[in-house]
């Protein structure tokens, strides 16, 4: 089909609303609806309204649907991501401080810049060039400390990746060689190191969806982290599980914190949240029959 130029012009938000009535939505608050077109927008509210349609072609709401049922599932979208951004934030750190250690006290402070200890010496360049960026923008007093009394290019590891992205971390990792060192790192959160690669990427994924208020709870991920075959804890049973839903990224969260933090509430904090929002599918989060009876849901 070819392409064409796009022509449609911006609505008020009196325009968006009769719209959306045109449609078949029920607005049963109209002064409340205008609020939240004019506070959150009609472009990012409309993917939550999408699971109310009843034709994606025609845009035509099912019978009953209601402006307040799209803002509850934006409301528990919400509060779901800012629930994983603060178990993602306790992984991150652990996998820094674990990293840091492990390879710091085998290959020295400066392991990251040694070009022989990575597989890809292009993108291990570019890895580094990330990293004196981030190096030469941190404000932390630390750094400050470190730039008036040392004239390396950059701070020993425990410094440097205390200010760096977790993209620069992860591709670190993943540029590894094959080590020991690499392999026990991975095995210390109960994976091989290839599976925990790429679990490293799928945090970084799932972190900026979360960072940047991207829809979480019905998303196909992009990114799809590798399922693992001989974890060293207790992982999901179903061998048919989906590796590009939101279950699967809460699966690797549980995962993750039974090393991270074992007396974690993640499991407490999610089951109230689907009990305040009871209207939410769980299957279109990739939630698959027997999942309750998982011994890592458990």
């Amino acid at each position: 089909m070819s392409k064409v130029p796009y022509r449609k012009p911006a609505l008020t938000y009196q325009d968006q609303l009769n719209r959306l009535k045109g449609r078949g939505l029920i607005v049963h608050d109209d002064v409340k609806a205008l609020h939240l077109l004019a506070q959150v927008s009609y472009y990012r509210l409309s993917g939550y309204w999408y699971p109310l349609l009843d034709n994606k072609q025609t845009h035509r709401f099912k019978p009953g649907a209601t402006f307040e049922t799209g803002f509850r599932l934006y409301c528990f979208d919400r509060e779901l991501r800012k629930l994983v951004l603060a178990e993602l934030e306790k992984i991150e750190v652990a996998i820094r401080a674990h990293m840091i250690y492990v390879l710091s006290h085998r290959f020295g402070p400066f392991w990251f810049t040694d070009t022989t200890l990575f597989t890809d010496t292009a993108s291990h360049t570019r890895t580094i060039s990330s990293l004196m960026a981030e190096y030469s923008r941190s404000d932390e007093e630390f750094i400050r400390a470190f730039r008036q009394k040392y004239n390396d290019p950059l701070p020993p590891s425990w410094m440097m990746l205390e200010v760096a992205s977790f993209g620069s971390l992860s591709m670190l990792y993943k540029n590894l060689n094959t080590t020991i060192e690499k392999r026990q790192i991975a095995s210390y959160f109960g994976l091989d190191d290839g599976t925990f690669a790429s679990w490293l990427h799928c945090i970084v994924y799932l972190r900026n969806v979360c960072a940047h208020h991207s829809r979480l709870w019905n998303r196909v991920m992009s990114i799809q982290p590798r399922i693992p075959k001989n974890p060293r804890k207790p992982w999901l049973i179903n061998p048919l599980v989906s590796n590009n839903r939101t279950y699967f990224a809460l699966s690797m969260i549980l995962f993750l914190l039974s090393t991270v933090n074992p007396n974690h509430r993640f499991l407490q904090k999610l089951s109230a949240l689907f009990h305040n929002y009871p209207e939410v599918d769980k299957n279109a989060m990739g939630f698959e029959a027997g999942w309750d009876n998982e011994p890592l849901w458990q």
